[in-house]
């Protein structure tokens, strides 16, 4: 049966000008990213990996070639509507967790919701689930600073899975992380796997490429692998 793409990238180049100089940072880049993939994207520093997951998470824009996610061209559309989709479709884990210290977890599950819909009641109720489904039912009042790395990134995941996304993007999630709780979201990440998420990580850690079904390497700014 064949996959749904989810993500279409056609000859994208992303080019910067600082002062006098030109940057190309991404360099007539296509990929095909397909429902339910595993794909690791690695490069060294300056490779241009961080400008091509800020473009797949419409935090950024390519200057030449299009982008569609689930067939909706990324590239035309404005900043309100690029949140909205980021907002929607995209679960974002990061590298620092990203947690609000003053809001427990149940709360900072809570904040992709708040521009939804749904009642008070419903948020919280959907942020529970979420915990729980990583494993924190018993952590909804924790704070932060009242949990281990390996627990807050948890939290972080179930933050970027609360709205049900069609992809989770994760930026170097083992990288705060001591090899026992990175193993953790790892394995954590072949059950989502396991479920019918698909997961981009970006990292530059060969355990953790391992980890996905497929890998991407990028190096100058044009890909170099895609196995």
């Amino acid at each position: 049966m064949n996959k749904k793409e989810i993500i279409s990238i056609e000859s994208i180049s992303k080019i910067y000008h600082l002062g006098d100089n030109v940057v190309k940072a991404l360099d007539n880049v296509s990929l095909k990213i397909y429902e339910n993939d595993f794909i690791s994207i690695m490069g060294p520093s300056g490779s241009g990996k961080s400008t091509l997951m800020n473009i797949i998470g419409c935090l950024d824009v390519p200057s030449k070639g299009t982008y569609k996610l689930d067939n909706i061209e990324i590239d035309k559309m404005t900043d309100s509507d690029l949140a909205k989709i980021r907002n929607q479709k995209i679960g974002f884990v990061f590298q620092t967790f990203n947690l609000l210290p003053k809001l427990n977890a149940v709360q900072n599950v809570e904040v992709p919701l708040i521009y939804s819909s749904l009642s008070k009641s419903e948020r919280i109720a959907k942020a529970k689930n979420a915990l729980n489904s990583v494993g924190l039912g018993d952590r909804f009042d924790h704070k932060p600073n009242e949990l281990s790395g390996g627990q807050r990134q948890r939290v972080a995941i179930a933050r970027a899975l609360v709205n049900s996304p069609s992809i989770i993007l994760a930026d170097e999630p083992t990288g705060n992380l001591d090899s026992k709780s990175g193993l953790e979201i790892l394995k954590f990440f072949d059950e989502l796997h396991k479920a019918g998420n698909t997961i981009i990580v970006v990292t530059h850690e060969d355990s953790v490429a391992n980890r996905a079904k497929r890998k991407v390497e990028i190096f100058d700014g044009k890909i170099s692998k895609d196995e």
